[in-house]
């Protein structure tokens, strides 16, 4: 080890330092693995993220020197998942309207509305690590799951638990649950629309743990506000923060969290031993197994 835990901005003070390095470790918040950054680490064999995408890090650059890269992009998602199952059973139990009608209406009462999780349909909106993991998880609650990834194929799917491969048209429309977990990219940017909300069965839950630009926000709030038997839950925003007067802060029917789905604090322990362990398998040769090639970047979410 060369020196001790640095910001992004004390390394820049220290350019030199990375003469000799071959292994760099690192998380959110890493410098841009660009040409300059490798020109003054011209020995960097390896890289390890002890975090999830590494889209905004890594650049062609990184390819082009063949450095091998590892991320905890797996482990990540798993703590995306908790998150997410947690507000799936919550959601088919009515609970985010039902608190919110009581604090509204000061009435003790049960909703109008379809609820409970034994024989709701779920849709899971990409199976990258966290969609995986939900499936996964969801499997003990006799929760008919639903998917959709144009590339993910049927069979791997059903391996998962998905009963049904659907279009995002049909997932929105049949699902009691809609949970998206879609990579940042040029197709995925406003896929989903107004429309689709519109579509979602009476007492229906939205929620967003992947980014926020991957929902059209102002056809959202439309339909959130003609549609007020609907939840939204969003732990991701576009802004993010949203500005103080967006009305997603109004609307009763959606619930923000503050970016919380992934791993923090005490769940960030393992994300730091994923990469340690990923380190060791480089070191004694053997594959490891949660790299990063140019082929599955892009489809991380």
């Amino acid at each position: 080890m060369l020196a001790e835990p640095l910001t992004r901005d004390e390394l820049a003070a220290r350019p030199g330092l990375l003469a000799d390095v071959e292994v760099i470790f690192s998380g959110w918040h890493s410098p841009v693995l660009d040409e300059a950054f490798l020109a003054a680490a011209p020995k960097l064999r390896a890289y390890f993220y002890a975090a999830g995408s590494v889209k905004g890090v890594v650049t062609n650059a990184v390819w082009k020197r063949a450095i091998r890269v590892s991320s905890a992009w797996g482990v990540n998602g798993a703590s995306v998942a908790n998150y997410t199952v947690g507000a799936i059973l919550f959601s088919l139990k009515q609970g985010f309207s039902s608190a919110a009608a009581q604090r509204s209406q000061r009435l003790f009462t049960r909703l109008p509305v379809p609820s409970g999780v034994c024989g709701s349909t779920v849709a899971v909106i990409a199976l990258g690590a966290s969609g995986r993991a939900v499936c996964e998880k969801l499997r003990p609650f006799g929760i008919r799951v639903i998917a959709h990834d144009p590339y993910v194929s049927p069979e791997t799917a059903r391996g998962l638990g998905v009963s049904e491969m659907v279009s995002l048209r049909e997932a929105f429309a049949a699902a009691d649950v809609v949970s998206l977990h879609l990579p940042a990219n040029s197709d995925t940017r406003r896929i989903v629309r107004g429309q689709h909300l519109r579509s979602m069965p009476v007492g229906a839950t939205l929620i967003n743990t992947a980014r926020g630009m991957v929902i059209h926000e102002t056809e959202m709030i439309e339909a959130l506000r003609d549609r007020p038997d609907l939840t939204a839950i969003l732990d991701v925003t576009e802004p993010e923060p949203p500005a103080p007067e967006s009305l997603l802060f109004d609307l009763p029917n959606v619930v923000l969290t503050p970016h919380i789905a992934g791993a923090l604090d005490r769940d960030s322990r393992l994300l730091s031993r994923c990469v340690i362990e990923e380190f060791d398998r480089w070191k004694s040769g053997q594959p490891l197994q949660w790299e990063i090639v140019p082929g599955n970047i892009e489809h991380m979410a």
